[in-house]
């Protein structure tokens, strides 16, 4: 179940997709009961990164549930509805919200460590190993990473990255995550 704040931005949000004919928003966003999971497992996590922005409904209710969040976000599409989703949650998540237009797979774009990767990108092996490997080193111990779309029939890149790096974790609803451990090579 999504928090009350999250809950009513997405209902907010999926009915601006309606009028604006934004297909892609109702057909891509992070649905409800992957989001709930999504929001629980980031507790505690203040600094977060996502790879794929999209249209930032997934960003934006990783911040609504935390007032002390901080998300930057990284997506080579710029999408002009983004704006307009950020505007139904107010400028109190806008201020920690920073978007970067390029490909994750660039790496951070200064020196802040981060609690959380969350990557939701090309969904290809190649591109999903080189973006865990390029965040590594940005990552806190004991950060927790989440690959989206782990088991699903279009993105095998994904499932197979993971398994190529050697992860450990668990997966549910789509999900892989995996804690970063001091053991983890860097």
């Amino acid at each position: 179940m999504l928090p009350a704040r999250v809950a009513w931005f997405q209902w907010r949000a999926r009915r601006l997709a309606r009028r604006l004919g934004d297909q892609f928003s109702l057909s891509s966003a992070t649905r409800p009961p992957k989001l709930a999971l999504i929001l629980d497992q980031a507790r505690g996590c203040r600094r977060i990164a996502e790879l794929g922005s999209g249209t930032a409904w997934t960003s934006i209710s990783l911040l609504l549930v935390d007032p002390g969040r901080e998300l930057v976000t990284y997506d080579p599409h710029d999408r002009l509805e983004r704006e307009r989703y950020l505007e139904l949650a107010g400028r109190h998540v806008a201020d920690r919200l920073t978007f970067v237009h390029g490909p994750g797979a660039g790496g951070p774009s200064d020196e802040r460590r981060f609690d959380l990767l969350f990557i939701d990108s090309s969904h290809a092996l190649d591109e999903t190993i080189a973006e865990f490997e390029v965040w590594r080193p940005s990552l806190t111990d004991g950060a927790l990473v989440i690959f989206d779309d782990y088991g699903h029939p279009q993105y095998p890149g994904v499932q197979a990255a993971v398994e190529a790096l050697g992860l450990t974790g668990h997966s549910d609803s789509g999900l892989f995550f995996h804690r970063l451990s001091r053991t983890d090579a860097r």
